[in-house]
């Protein structure tokens, strides 16, 4: 099965998978990834943008490998804000995405007890899209016009 886990930075993503998975899975998290290509002592988070640039086609390639053995193993993936393509790329297989939200104000103070100011952004663009998602959703219906 895989497992797509959404959510902000700081919202517990990696916590949800640890409390979840089992040693014998893949989990795919790109923070972990760039921890296992970076030196001893680097940072948990915030990392350089070049540990960051070869952890992410590292990321790349442990996603297309792991889709090939969905069927042998359990794959959590972690995606903050996956778009439409990559959605419905991890739809065809199955997916079941999870969000991990904590709420705004909690994300918000982890972020600044623990992360870089500029992840900030990145959960208000997370809580913004969520919104707009929620609102697509909202469709009104109305009834057809008798011609």
């Amino acid at each position: 099965m895989l497992y797509v886990i959404t959510g902000p930075p700081a919202a517990g993503k990696s916590s949800w998978i640890e409390a979840r998975a089992k040693p014998t899975d893949i989990v795919i998290d790109l923070d972990r990834i760039t921890r296992a290509l970076t030196g001893p002592d680097a940072p948990q988070w915030n990392h350089s943008d070049i540990a960051s640039k070869v952890a992410l086609r590292a990321r790349y390639a442990a996603i297309d490998e792991a889709l090939k053995h969905l069927d042998a193993t359990d794959v959590y993936l972690i995606h903050t804000m996956p778009s439409a393509k990559w959605l419905a790329r991890y739809r065809r297989h199955g997916a079941e995405i999870i969000a991990v939200d904590p709420g705004k104000d909690i994300v918000m103070q982890r972020i600044a007890d623990m992360r870089s100011p500029a992840l900030q952004a990145v959960a208000t663009r997370w809580y913004a899209q969520r919104a707009r998602q929620r609102d697509a959703r909202r469709v009104t219906r109305q009834a057809s016009r008798a011609w």
